[in-house]
């Protein structure tokens, strides 16, 4: 029964979003106690971004399903051939992997130990990518604040608001976001130097400021 359980094969998972590696197994399938994707990539292909889970406090598991990956966590390179098991239990430590000599398919889960698991924002923003990337401004921003209700403080979210916004002429409303969004990450004052979405508002002189070096 299908409410009971489902079965369904990797390639039939539809992809989405910015990245063609992300196969998007937990929301196809609709899963909600803990987070899976699956990520594959010819040579060369960045399956799992460089990047660490700090804001999130997921422990994480990674097992190359197919293929030949190179993992790189906290500095340390290691060789992952299919059925490699690499956990990294400190959300703190930087971890990342690129597919190797012929490609690689790579099934990741992970979650916060001791708490209700909620869906990571950034899948959000790789739905968001491509619309901007497209001109939809419209469509990204009503997805964008959709997540910036749902993900309050986070200040990725009102950046893109403020980028898509811009982009549809609402200068008052994309500088407010703007500058929401720096006040919590201040990261984002400088990614709005040269931010082409953001071009419209920077003789505003509620454009924030450069960073000091």
């Amino acid at each position: 029964m299908a409410e009971r359980y489902e079965v369904t094969r990797l390639d039939d998972v539809e992809r989405s979003g910015g990245r063609d590696v992300w196969i998007p197994i937990r929301r196809s399938l609709g899963v909600t106690a803990f987070g899976v994707n699956a990520w594959t990539g010819d040579e060369g292909a960045e399956l799992i971004p460089e990047h660490d889970e700090v804001p999130t406090g997921h422990e994480e598991l990674y097992l190359v399903l197919d293929g030949h990956a190179t993992f790189t966590v906290d500095g340390e390179t290691t060789a992952a051939p299919a059925g490699t098991l690499v956990f990294v239990r400190d959300p703190a430590a930087s971890r990342g992997a690129v597919a190797a000599a012929g490609g690689a398919t790579i099934l990741s889960l992970g979650a916060k130990p001791g708490e209700a698991f909620s869906v990571s924002s950034w899948e959000v923003t790789s739905d968001v990518f491509p619309l901007l990337d497209r001109g939809e401004y419209a469509e990204a921003k009503r997805l964008l604040e959709d997540a910036v209700r749902d993900y309050p403080g986070q200040g990725v979210h009102l950046y893109n608001l403020a980028c898509a916004e811009a982009r549809l002429g609402e200068t008052d409303a994309a500088l407010d976001h703007l500058v929401r969004a720096v006040e919590l990450e201040d990261r984002f004052a400088g990614y709005a130097q040269e931010d082409e979405d953001l071009a419209a508002l920077r003789d505003d002189a509620r454009f924030p400021p450069a960073p000091v070096a």
